[in-house]
């Protein structure tokens, strides 16, 4: 049998495949395009789409366990529940599914409230799962470079409430380590909820402060302006996912969206190790940006 990876060409996918690589199990990649798909040594492509439940019946027939991550679009919430109950009717004896951080608090949030939905259903059927829920990726800041570099600014609205971002590397460690677990057992195992979470409660300050060390240049706080962002990101996402983004941002900025000691303790013990920080990702990234 095999474990199956969906939103396997994706930031998150990639992750989880490069971390399943070194766990000597087989891996199978669900793609719209296998022809093309860029995968690991050692996984093989799957045709299929969250968005066709009879493609995804066909790539589950040999699978044991299955990595959902259902992609950021209009009607995801769809495409997780029925993925979930082709899944549950193939009798798929492991499920990690990726949620996201807050999604039970955030019910004005589209995709956190559609994620949180999906949680329900999970525990409704008593589908043999571990839900991940991580924190904003620490890696989005990646596409900071331009206004950090060339302005001086941090613009991603974030707040002073405090966010625990998370390392996606860790997020990838975290779903590969469940879902060996999950393919090993002979049998169901009970349910677990890990938050995928950083050590720190970020700031928009804070987070400026960090890059001005890494940089070593003064990074100021772009302010917390969200109709500017949401304005900003309508030139490169469609209108309703700068809507959703925008309303992120505003739970950030209200509540935050920090981790519990507990949260820490919890994923230190998944992980062995105490999960990565956002310093040494960004003097990593400034590293990297001064050698071109």
């Amino acid at each position: 049998m095999s474990i199956l990876v969906t939103g396997s060409t994706g930031t998150i996918g990639a992750q989880v495949l490069a971390h399943l690589q070194a766990r000597n199990a087989e891996i199978r990649a669900l793609t719209r395009s296998p022809e093309t798909a860029q995968l690991p040594a050692g996984v093989t492509a799957v045709r299929g789409d969250l968005a066709d439940p009879d493609s995804v019946r066909a790539a589950l027939e040999g699978v044991s366990t299955l990595f959902l991550l259902a992609p950021n679009v209009a009607d995801e919430l769809t495409q997780a529940m029925l993925t979930l109950t082709v899944a549950h009717e193939a009798g798929i004896k492991g499920i990690v599914y990726l949620s996201v951080f807050g999604g039970d608090a955030y019910a004005d949030v589209p995709h956190f409230a559609g994620k949180y939905t999906v949680e329900r259903m999970i525990e409704a059927l008593d589908l043999p799962a571990t839900i991940l829920r991580p924190a904003y990726f620490i890696q989005n800041d990646l596409r900071q470079k331009d206004g950090l570099l060339k302005a001086g600014v941090y613009v991603s609205p974030i707040g002073d409430k405090g966010v625990s971002m998370v390392d996606i590397r860790d997020i990838g460690e975290a779903a590969a380590i469940e879902l060996v677990r999950r393919e090993n057992s002979p049998t169901p195992l009970s349910r677990e909820t890990y938050a995928l979470v950083g050590p720190d409660s970020l700031t928009g300050d804070g987070i400026a402060a960090i890059w001005s060390e890494a940089l070593g240049r003064t990074i100021r706080y772009g302010g917390d302006d969200l109709v500017a962002m949401e304005q900003r990101t309508k030139t490169m996402l469609p209108a309703w996912h700068a809507l959703d983004l925008r309303l992120m941002f505003g739970r950030y900025q209200t509540e935050g969206a920090v981790a519990s000691a507990d949260d820490i303790t919890r994923l230190t013990r998944l992980l062995g190790r105490a999960p990565r920080s956002y310093a040494p990702f960004a003097r990593d990234a400034a590293a990297q940006w001064a050698k071109g």
